[in-house]
């Protein structure tokens, strides 16, 4: 499974049309500077960060919110807001490849209903 981070925006507020762009990103370590800034420095799009979370779902929250535009997961982007693509004018940040590793020999009914769930955490929705 692949999942792929890309910028989201709320479906109410048109945050991503403002110049510069409010942007939240997280507070620790370089990723947001490595792949989410680098990703509108490429584009050469204003920013600036209005919010700093420790958890994508802090990010999630800012978006919901109309606070800022954020990256955020394919897969974990809130059923209020949209991906931001190239006909808005954004890349995509990064992409995550995500593996989930079964032990046959401890198969069971428990296990079947942990990865059924797993698997479909990261199913995006089509709606």
């Amino acid at each position: 499974m692949s999942d792929p981070t890309v910028w989201a925006t709320s479906d109410t507020h048109r945050l991503h049309e403002q110049s510069p762009l409010p942007i939240a990103i997280y507070d620790h370590g370089n990723w947001s500077k490595d792949y989410a800034i680098r990703s509108l420095q490429l584009r050469k799009r204003e920013f600036r960060v209005v919010y700093r979370g420790d958890t994508g779902a802090a990010l999630k929250l800012a978006v919901s919110a109309g606070l800022a535009i954020a990256p955020l997961s394919r897969s974990k982007i809130p059923p209020d807001c949209r991906e931001l693509t190239a006909a808005d004018g954004f890349d995509q940040v990064d992409m995550t490849n995500i593996v989930l590793w079964r032990n046959n020999d401890a198969a069971s009914e428990t296990v079947s209903a942990m990865e059924k769930a797993i698997r479909s955490a990261f199913q995006v929705s089509s709606v």
